[in-house]
């Protein structure tokens, strides 16, 4: 763990950005600090008021960027309860701490061609769905590369593969558990013998569907992402960790700072 002075320049004032369909009403209790500086672009921080949804959607917006998630909502789980003002008080002091956490990066494969340019990444989960609400999806999985079950042709509602962070999410729904370390997958509604694997998070996951129509959503982006009999996902960890700044040490973190 490590407080904000390892993250942040000291010898220069703070560059903020305010992210949250509210966040403009914190504009003069960020003024009130000398060393707080409020910027549209290339913060060094970000500060997220809103909800859970908020802060993964500043996590897509600036990658990497440390965030402070600050909560204006009653479903901000992982947003810090304490008023706004101790918020940006513990952050112009320097007293905030740092947690990273993993993040994971997936692949759309159609013919063995990347589908999409860019990879996408994740704090949460890939949730992939049937595209039919009358009709399942079919899918294989392989876990670096060994199929899953001597190659079992699973079927059901679909699957989600989380993070540490996302496994309080809709994995937790799914399983009624949550996990601190690795990369989970989780079967939704599915024929298989269990409802979830928790694998190391070196682990890669393809997963091909057999049958479709079946939908791709990842944390809060705006797009669904169209997937196809033969289409293959694959999910490994990414390199960058997401960085959030709390008030207190976060007990249940998978790896400090």
């Amino acid at each position: 763990m490590g407080n904000t002075s390892q993250v942040l320049r000291a010898s220069r004032p703070v560059r903020l950005l305010l992210f949250g369909a509210e966040a403009h009403s914190l504009g003069e209790t960020v003024a009130a600090h000398d060393n707080l500086v409020r910027v549209e672009k290339d913060p060094d921080v970000v500060v997220c008021y809103g909800g859970d949804g908020t802060l993964l959607s500043a996590e897509l917006r600036w990658p990497g960027i440390p965030k402070v998630p600050v909560r204006n909502s009653r479903r901000g789980h992982r947003c810090i309860p304490h008023p706004v003002a101790d918020v940006l008080n513990g952050l112009a002091a320097g007293e905030l701490v740092s947690n990273r956490y993993t993040k994971i990066e997936g692949e759309v494969l159609r013919d063995g061609q990347r589908l999409y340019s860019d990879k996408i990444v994740a704090l949460n989960e890939f949730n992939v769905h049937m595209g039919l609400i009358n009709s399942a999806v079919r899918f294989q999985l392989w876990l670096n590369g060994e199929a899953y079950d001597d190659g079992v042709e699973l079927l059901g509602d679909g699957f989600v593969v989380s993070t540490p962070f996302g496994s309080r999410a809709y994995y937790a729904q799914i399983t009624r558990g949550i996990f601190t370390k690795g990369i989970g997958i989780a079967f939704k509604s599915t024929n298989a013998h269990v409802n979830h694997l928790v694998l190391p998070e070196d682990t890669e996951y393809r997963v091909q569907i057999t049958r479709g129509p079946a939908v791709l959503a990842f944390d809060s982006a705006d797009e669904y992402l169209g997937l196809v009999e033969g289409d293959e996902l694959v999910v490994r960890k990414h390199a960058q960790d997401a960085v959030i700044l709390t008030c207190d040490m976060v007990k249940d973190l998978e790896q400090p700072v």
